[in-house]
This record gives structure tokens, sequence and C-alpha cells, in this order.
């Protein structure tokens, strides 16, 4: 006769549950990911999972129900993948931000400062007052955030649309990007994959390579920011703009 398992043995129904959402198609998370998710349930950050988004180098996107602590019915969610090995090479962007120490450790160490970077980001582009999505929670290697885009379907990126008034949203991007810096943050990888495009607006994504300014590399990485942006523009809708002007408005004094 099979022994009965013990009450205290048995899964929690929240945990029977969350173990259901997230049978996706796309498979199952690792235990670690697994636990950092039912973190985010039980602070009632999550609700349930739908499905995957958008796919990324370093991390997956999923569209999720928001729980009651959310002030919003969905949000996005970003679960970087523990057994990538870019992250080795993305320490450069930790390493000389004054806001952080040395990284050691595993590569769980790594992904897991890699997401509380970004989430620290998010929140000072939030206090910048730019477009960007605001954040909501983080837990280890799992992000939660405000969901870009309208019904459950993501807005696309910028690349992707033919804008109406590309001068227009070549001001705001540039402005953003201003503010960002007068708050002391550069975004260190913004290009037209990394914008996406919500009611005609220009929203920044993918914040957890932004340094501080005072970071070793700051200024390179804002030229090269104000390069991808301008030569988007100029390749894609013929607007010419000298690099050495805008880099003059970004960094002015506000």
């Amino acid at each position: 006769m099979a022994r009965r398992r013990s009450r205290e043995k048995q899964p929690s129904r929240e945990k029977q549950l969350l173990n259901e959402q997230l049978k996706i198609e796309e498979g199952i998370f690792d235990n670690r990911t697994m636990l950092r998710i039912g973190k985010l349930f039980n602070k009632g950050v999550l609700a349930s999972m739908e499905f995957i988004i958008a796919r990324g180098k370093e991390a997956d996107v999923y569209l999720a129900d928001a729980g009651e602590k959310v002030g919003s019915p969905l949000l996005a969610l970003k679960v970087f993948r523990l057994e990538n090995a870019r992250f080795q090479n993305r320490v450069k962007y930790i390493d000389g931000d004054p806001r952080f120490g040395k990284v050691k450790g595993s590569v769980f160490a790594i992904v897991s400062e890699w997401c509380k970077k970004e989430y620290g980001n998010l929140l000072v582009a939030e206090a910048a007052g730019i477009h960007a999505p605001k954040p909501y929670a983080f837990s280890g290697n799992v992000l939660a955030m405000e969901f870009l885009g309208e019904e459950g379907k993501p807005a696309m990126t910028l690349r992707e649309e033919e804008l109406e008034d590309p001068e227009k949203t070549l001001a705001t991007v540039l402005e953003d990007t201003r503010r960002l810096y007068a708050h002391e943050l550069v975004h260190a990888d913004l290009s037209e994959y990394n914008i996406l495009l919500v009611g005609g607006e220009p929203y920044m994504i993918d914040f957890g390579q932004a340094v501080h300014i005072k970071h070793p590399d700051a200024s390179r990485y804002l030229e090269r920011d104000i390069f991808n942006i301008l030569h988007y523009f100029e390749k894609k809708y013929g607007i010419e703009k000298e690099s050495s002007d805008v880099l003059d408005f970004i960094t002015a004094p506000a």
C-alpha cells in the first residue's frame, strides 16, 4: 500500500497554482528561478503568468497578471537566464560604478546583481521623469516592471515602426537622455532596438547596463548612445544633427 503523504509535506495550493502557471510551452524554470518568482507571487506583485512576449540574449520577458500590490492589471516579468555566460562580460558595467562594489562569486551572484542594478536604474529613470517602464519589484534574477503595450500586445520597437513625426520622436529621446544624465545616469546601450513606441511616445528599455556618470567609461558610453541614435535617424529619416552639439545639449548644467 502506498504511504499517504503528510499534510506538511504536500505543496500549498498557491505553489501548485504557480507550478501550473509556469508550465507554459517554453518550458519549466529551474528551481532557483521558481523560488524567486514565488516570492513575487507571495508579496502580491504577481498573480499569474501568461506567455512570453520577448526573447533576448540574456533574458526573456513574460506577460503576467499583476497582483494586488500593483496598480495595473498587467506587468512584464523579465527573467534573466542563469546559465548565460554572457554575464561574465557584463561585469564591466558594474565594476567602476560607484554605486556597486566588486562583483564576485557564482554566475547566479552576478546575474542577481545585474537584475538589482536594472531595478535601481529604472528607479532613477522614474525619478528623472523620462519615458521608461516603472519598476515594481525584483527577486534574484527576476524583475517585475510596467508592461508597455495595449491589451496584452507588447509595443513595437523604434526599428519596427514607421514614425509620423520623426523629428519630434528624436527630440523626445534626446531630452530624456539629457534628463537621465542630469540624474547622473547614462543608458549605455541606446539604439532603435531598445526603444519602444507607446501611444506614439518613445520609451527607453533595458537599463541593466546603464552606468553612473562617474563610471570610468560613462563618457564613452554616452557618445556611443548619441552616435547610435543620430545614425539611425539620419539613415532612416534623413535627419542630420552634429554629435558634438547633441553632447553639449545633454551634458550642459541644468
